[in-house]
């Protein structure tokens, strides 16, 4: 077995160049088997970690469904996003409310071209200033409103990005202002991201003061809070204490459940598209490996026939044969494996991610490598075994 392996090391050896280009098939194959699993892998932890964390550090405050209409008109206070951020591990909190006008037309103009306008009925949201920090919105332009507005009941609004598009006022230097019905509301700041509650990218963002005395909101309908890792917990079961302490049986605390199956989801839509392809490469390496095999065979029928007119069985022929097929597989394997790690590395250092791969991933593949030159080198290995001696004596000469 050794002289085997050591015939079939200086084999491969004596032709580098075409060893490399032969291996190369397998070495993009397993590259891209490493690097798929790996960065699936990765991101899906990345991806989890992110749920995990919004799902840990999310509260929503809103009155039970047993509570009634009428009752729980005026459950919320008005301070409760003062009350609920007294509470230990709370970072953010704001009140939430949407408008019932769904008849109520939104219309902006602006001083550029106060003839230009458009029509719309997005969402009507009241808000207080800390839901901004609360859903982690950012402004893109402009400013959200704060607590001065809010006592003040300046008829400001906030537009969500995608509303702010469809109503072309993406620069609030010039001074638009939407028509909320027949009230007009200057347009302070544009969102171009929330974190935590998306829906209102297409909202019209108002301040609670000014619902209040416009449009009739009695109260907060919820209260949104955003708390430490770990905290939300304990923050879900005393905010309704802390918000209504004469009827705390009338609010429930919300929290996001536990994304399992989007995680499953993610980590098998992830891996299976770039799997398919690694596989098809993989194919197409072992396709290369036989087709560079079989000229092989042709190149030294000679050699062949000489083994065998020396005493050489047609199982050596083909061990040799197969043996070095294995091990141009195997080369594939061992650089396209780091190929592969170094890949995912490189990706996560871009990315800002910490790398994630299973520790088998590395030296399996590797294996691969070595099998997929096996199995490609079966079939040129039965074609030299069966080279007849003096044939291939008589070709030579």
């Amino acid at each position: 077995m050794r002289d085997l392996v050591e015939e079939a090391l200086a084999g491969v050896g004596a032709r580098v160049n075409r060893t490399v280009l032969t291996a190369l098939g397998v070495v993009v194959g397993i590259a891209a088997l490493v690097a798929t699993l790996g960065l699936a892998a990765t991101a899906s932890a990345r991806i989890v970690s992110h749920f995990d964390e919004l799902a840990a550090t999310s509260v929503t405050v809103l009155p039970s469904p047993d509570a009634g209409p009428q009752r729980a008109e005026n459950l919320i206070p008005w301070d409760a996003a003062e009350r609920a951020s007294r509470l230990t591990g709370v970072v953010a909190a704001g009140t939430m409310s949407t408008l019932d006008l769904p008849e109520t037309p939104v219309r902006a103009t602006t001083v550029v071209d106060p003839l230009a306008s458009d029509v719309v009925r997005p969402p009507l949201v009241a808000a207080s200033p800390g839901l901004f920090d609360a859903v982690q919105a950012r402004v893109a332009v402009g400013r959200a409103y704060d607590c001065g507005h809010e006592a003040r009941r300046d008829r400001v609004v906030v537009l969500g990005g995608r509303l702010a598009e469809r109503l072309h006022l993406a620069d609030v230097g010039q001074s638009p202002a939407v028509f909320v019905g027949d009230v007009p509301f200057s347009v302070i700041g544009v969102l171009v991201s929330v974190e935590r509650s998306p829906a209102l990218l297409d909202a019209v963002i108002m301040p609670d003061g000014v619902a209040h005395t416009r449009f009739g909101l009695a109260a907060p309908l919820s209260v949104v809070l955003r708390t430490r890792v770990g905290a939300a917990a304990v923050v879900a079961s005393q905010a309704p204490l802390a918000l209504a302490p004469q009827q705390p049986d009338a609010l429930i605390a919300q929290r996001p459940a536990e994304p399992n199956a989007t995680r499953a989801k993610v980590a098998a839509d992830t891996q299976a598209l770039f799997l398919a392809l690694a596989l098809v490469t993989l194919v197409i390496g072992a396709v290369g490996i036989a087709n560079t095999m079989l000229v092989s065979v042709l190149q030294r029928t000679g050699e062949i026939g000489l083994r065998r007119s020396l005493g050489g069985t047609r199982a050596s022929v083909a061990a040799l044969f197969m043996v070095e097929s294995a091990l141009v597989g195997l080369l594939g394997g061992v650089l396209g494996s780091s190929g592969g790690v170094l890949t995912v590395v490189g990706v996560s250092y871009v990315r800002e991610w910490t790398p994630v791969m299973q520790p088998w991933l590395a030296p399996g593949s590797a294996l691969l490598g070595a099998v997929v030159g096996l199995l490609a080198g079966i079939y040129p290995a039965w074609r030299a075994s069966r080279v007849e001696p003096i044939a291939a004596l008589r070709t030579d000469g």
